[in-house]
């Protein structure tokens, strides 16, 4: 996915800002969330976007009850990434080394592992109105599953295209919309395959990857593989501005079931984001477990892996999150990993939570608008 920096870029400036823009965020039960306002200690070291201030593990809310057994092949897929990828620069090896000798169906053993090698940081906000306040939004995203074809045929009438062949020799010095890449035909034969429903596939170009059931009964992976270089606006936020929506509307399933009522509108609705996003095939994993490759270069882990802002924190790290389930005020304290990011995700106190892929996962992700807290783990 473009890296996938860019496809978080793209599919969180989606995801994120797109459809769930328009709910309000739910608090963290008091309980599981100490005052912001109040004094951290002693900080230990900050950036342009973040302040980390040490704590002790006895501060992480729900730590020694969180399974980290799920979290922990996760973890591993992060030292396979920073192996080979290692932006922030702080030396992983050791750590990653020692984890080889960790019995991984131990919740004790994985835990003496993080307490032993890592620190645990704070995070809160350096500047801007939140400055020095340790929450922030968590939203979430996930892999959707698409009907398609190879053929455009029937109920197949919507493309989903690779990058064009002419663009990657030379870029257009005026980059067309998506509306006028859908009127000129400068599309044609660049076609992946069709599928059947529009939004669904819009809804995919915010995701940055998905999985088509094909007509034949495979299974098509797809990954991001670029856009048109035009700004993302937000589905929602049309909606909303002419009033076609409501606040509590404005999510995919609330946009959906606009679509359906309203379908000779959809493609209005559409071209209002200009950005277009293209796709290549992917290698098909019938293990659901396994994510679509994160901005890490590792396939991301459902209910374990975040999109987070490399400005403010590492690539790869453990990242100890605090919030809530979505629409709700149930504590949801998870070990998780930062392998992703996007151009909506942006802040220190600022995730995106990776739900999985299918249905279920939709539902969870596209109604995540909650407030959270988070630490980062880092070594000793």
């Amino acid at each position: 996915m473009k890296n996938m920096s860019y496809i978080r870029t793209i599919v969180l400036i989606l995801a994120t800002l797109a459809l769930l823009q328009a709910c309000a965020p739910t608090r963290v039960p008091i309980s599981s969330a100490p005052d912001p306002r109040q004094d951290p200690g002693v900080l230990l070291k900050s950036n342009n976007i973040a302040q980390f201030y040490e704590v002790g593990w006895s501060q992480l809310p729900g730590w020694q009850e969180d399974d980290v057994k799920e979290a922990w092949p996760s973890w591993l897929r992060s030292c396979q990434g920073l192996a080979r990828r290692n932006p922030s620069g702080i030396q992983w090896r050791p750590v990653c080394d020692a984890a080889k000798r960790v019995n991984s169906s131990s919740n004790t053993e994985i835990r003496q592992y993080f307490e032993r090698h890592f620190k645990v940081l704070e995070v809160r906000h350096q500047s801007g109105s939140n400055a020095g306040k340790n929450t922030g939004l968590v939203t979430g995203y996930y892999e959707p599953y698409l009907n398609g074809s190879r053929k455009r045929q029937g109920i197949y009438q919507t493309p989903i295209h690779r990058y064009p062949d002419a663009w990657r020799r030379k870029k257009p010095d005026d980059m067309p919309t998506r509306a006028e890449l859908m009127r000129s035909g400068q599309l044609n034969g660049q076609e992946i395959l069709w599928v059947d429903d529009p939004v669904a596939a819009a809804f995919m170009q915010v995701q940055g990857s998905g999985r088509v059931r094909m007509d034949n009964g495979q299974v098509v992976r797809l990954g991001f593989a670029g856009t048109n270089d035009q700004p993302f606006k937000s589905f929602a936020q049309w909606l909303l501005d002419r009033k076609e929506i409501t606040r509590a509307q404005a999510t995919m399933q609330g946009i959906q079931a606009w679509a359906k009522k309203n379908p000779q509108r959809v493609q209005e609705m559409l071209n209002a984001n200009p950005r277009y996003v293209f796709f290549r095939e992917m290698p098909v994993t019938p293990d659901l477990e396994v994510g679509p490759i994160g901005s890490l270069g590792v396939p991301l882990t459902p209910k374990r892996s975040i999109a987070v802002d490399t400005k403010a924190l590492p690539l790869g790290a453990p990242v100890y999150l605090s919030t809530t389930f979505p629409l709700s005020e149930k504590p949801l304290n998870s070990l998780m990993m930062a392998q992703d990011t996007g151009s909506a995700i942006i802040g220190a106190v600022r995730a995106d939570f990776y739900w999985g892929t299918g249905e279920a996962a939709g539902e969870q992700a596209g109604r995540m608008k909650q407030t959270g807290r988070m630490w980062v783990f880092v070594p000793r």
